[in-house]
Order: C-alpha cells, then structure tokens, then sequence
C-alpha cells in the first residue's frame, strides 16, 4: 500500500513539474555586443524567478548598423524577439509608424519606477502623440572628451571652448604644436546611426538649425545650421586634422577610439560616460591610466558663442514587439530591465547612466566614481527630439559624411546629399 501511495506521489509530482514546465512561458530578448549581454545574463535569474517566466537572450550582430538591419528583417518577418532595443531614439517613430512597436504607456506609468524616471528620460520615452512605445531605461551624456595630460604638456589650453570658431581653433593648435590628429567626429556609412546620433546630432542642436523637425513634423533639413555642422566636418577632413583611412574600414571606432586615443595618436573625440568605462576605463583592451583624471571633458559649444551644450540621448531604449505571443508578460519584462539592479548592471559593463534618480543610492552604483557626478547632470542636458523619417536621416548623414571623408564634396554639397536622400526615401513633401 505504502509502495502504491509513493508511486501515486512521484507520478502527481512528475505530472506536476511536466505541467509546470509546459506552462513555463518564454519571452525572447533581443541582445548585441558581449558586455551588454553579460550584464543581462547577470539579473535575468533574478527576473524569472520573479515573474515565473523563462527568458532567452537571442545574440544579434555586435555593430549597430548590422544590429538593426537584422531587426528589420526580423520584424518585417514578423519574427523578431518579444523585446528589443533601438540603437537610438531616432529609431523608434519609424518602428511606430511600421507597427513594429506595441503602446506601454499605461503599463510604465502604473509601474513603481515611474517615478523614479528622470524628467529627460520620461520626456525621452514620449512620442508627440502623448503615448509611449520605448522605455529609455539609461542615458547617454555625450560630450566632447580629451586627453587633458597631453594638452597640458604641450601647452595648450584645455579651458571650456566657447564657440566652434573656438575649437576649431584649439583643434588646429593641437596639430600645430604635437603633429596628432586633433578631433575625431564619427562618420560614415560603415559608422551607421553613429554618424548622426555621436556626432552630428552633438552639434546640430547649437547650430542655427537646432531642431531637425517643425510642428508639423515636417523634417527642416535645408536650414544654415544644416550646412554650418557639416562644414565642421570639411574643415577637419580637408585641414588633415581627423583621422580619414579608419573610418572608411568596417568598424571605423575600433582603430581611433579603442588605439589612437590610448596612445595619444588622437586628442579628442566625441564621447559618452561610456568611454571612461568600455572605451579607455576597466572594460578597456587598452585603458587609458588614471581616465578620469587624464581624460577631461568639453561640453560641445554652441556656434555663436551663446552657451555649450550636454546632449543626452537614450541607451537601452527597450521596446515591446507588437506582434509578440504575449505582449503584457513582454511588458512586465520590460519594466524589469528597467529596475536599478538591472540598469546599474548595464551601467557597470557599459558606462551609461541610469534613468533612475534612486540609482544614486545603490551601492553597486556608488562605486563607479566615474558615472557618479554625471548622473546629476543628466537632467539638464539637451536632447534633439525625434519623428517618423529620423532612419532616414540618420542614413542621410551618414551618406552625406561618407562623401565629405572621400573628398568627393564640401559642406554645401553634403547638406543636398542628405536633402535628396530623405526626398527619395519618404518623398519631397517631408521636407521643409
């Protein structure tokens, strides 16, 4: 009777783990570059054990470019993982307008982090209609960085740029005095969206074009300050002060940024807080020593002379996949990734800055001296706001700078370049 009754046990229990087991859901997360997916394999444990789900990490191409080009794909296959990021906030009003994206308005605002969001980051996640299709769970706060023990070496100044005319000045001081490269602006069609989302979009917004798009959500991309950033470009390809052969190669930052920077082959750069970590910092193959005293920042001057800007854009700007098997649990997963502990683990691998307020106080936190101050002045940085045709844009740039690299144009051209480009793509009356 005791054996019968034990077989009864084990058989209810085998029978109740394999339906434990088939109930067990999975939600797909799309994820690229090893340091972002070690710090997600790190709090996912945590996470299933909460919402009593299993999550697979699924490893997308390390470049952003490829990155998203497999996402389309996916997505327009109708495919894709339940959650995914964007490579920048300019991505997402095209994954809206396609579909792709599914409305988390109501879910993030009943969520107990909502109130933790920084201003920006809230003001980030929000489209213009009011809703919300992302979640910028950290933030990039990208300026531009130096190597101050360098400049103080060979007698130049590191005080505050005040205008472009300023640092341009500075830049052409440095190649004067030490024969290096001065500036290194990202671009290219192999640098992708960073063309324009580290670089191009820095000083756009203190140009005398300082947002790319009007209240009709038309695109204003023949206005000066259009022509004035790109002449920025020209002045550095053109006067040899910026680094040409790299860019034109398949993963442009890995020569300038990770080697030239290091070795003092490059004085400045545009940068994020990522750099004083997965750049040149503890996650470096080639640190630089003591960064955060060695390398100093610039705010990127506004053109006239007028003040100097932070621009802050979003990192980990998770989205929902709207055609996912289970949207709310797609959601819950969201919020998640969202939590300190997960944005801290991100922020530990990677550099950015939590969009939490209460990030401040962990512990985790607190000892990364370098991202400490800076998550203080998140909050009044300068964001360029974004809408349906920013993909485009980010590729016209891109294009448009690839032309300048080669020489093949100057400012003026490449504004048309850029302007024909988005024409052709989403028609002539998107533009202004």
């Amino acid at each position: 009777m005791k054996t019968a009754l034990l077989r009864a046990g084990i058989s209810l229990a085998i029978l109740a783990f394999a339906a434990s087991a088939a109930s067990a859901e999975t939600i797909r997360i799309a994820e690229h570059r090893q340091a972002r997916i070690d710090a997600l394999n790190k709090v996912l444990p945590a996470i299933e054990k909460k919402l009593g789900v299993t999550i697979q990490v699924v490893e997308y191409p390390a470049p952003e470019k490829d990155y998203f080009s497999k996402l389309l794909t996916e997505l327009g296959a109708g495919n894709a993982p339940d959650l995914f990021t964007a490579n920048a906030d300019s991505d997402v009003p095209d994954l809206v307008q396609a579909g792709y994206a599914a409305p988390i308005t109501d879910a993030v605002k009943a969520w107990d982090g909502y109130g933790q969001l920084l201003d920006v980051a809230k003001r980030l996640s929000t489209a213009p209609d009011g809703q919300m299709y992302q979640l910028d769970t950290m933030l990039g706060v990208q300026q531009l960085y130096y190597r101050k023990d360098l400049l103080d070496a060979a007698g130049i100044s590191t005080a505050q740029p005040k205008s472009w005319a300023e640092l341009m000045d500075r830049i052409h001081e440095i190649k004067q005095k030490t024969g290096k490269f001065g500036l290194l602006l990202p671009a290219g069609e192999s640098w992708g969206g960073g063309a324009f989302s580290e670089a191009f979009s820095l000083f756009i917004v203190g140009s005398k074009t300082p947002q790319l798009i009007d209240a009709d959500g038309k695109l204003d991309l023949n206005g000066e300050g259009v022509k004035d950033v790109f002449g920025i470009y020209s002045t550095l390809v053109n006067d040899g002060l910026m680094p040409i052969d790299p860019l034109l190669g398949p993963e442009p930052w890995v020569i300038p940024k990770y080697e030239m920077f290091p070795k003092g082959d490059l004085i400045a750069t545009t940068c994020g807080t990522w750099c004083y970590i997965y750049d040149w910092g503890s996650q470096a193959k080639i640190p630089v020593p003591n960064v955060t005293q060695t390398v100093g920042t610039w705010a990127v001057p506004n053109e006239d002379g007028s003040g100097s800007t932070v621009t802050v854009g979003g990192q980990n700007i998770w989205v929902v996949n709207a055609k996912s098997a289970d949207v709310e649990m797609a959601k819950k997963v969201l919020l998640e990734l969202g939590s300190v502990d997960t944005t801290v683990a991100y922020s530990a691998n990677l550099g950015n800055i939590p969009a939490r307020k209460d990030a401040a106080d962990n512990a985790d936190f607190q000892k990364l001296a370098e991202l400490v101050p800076v998550l203080k002045d998140a909050e009044n940085g300068t964001y360029l706001k974004s809408g349906p045709g920013f993909t485009a844009v980010s590729e016209g740039v891109a294009k448009a700078t690839e032309a300048i690299l080669r020489k093949q144009t100057d400012a003026a051209g490449a504004q048309k370049i850029l302007v024909d480009y988005v024409k052709q793509v989403l028609g002539d009356d998107q533009v202004k």
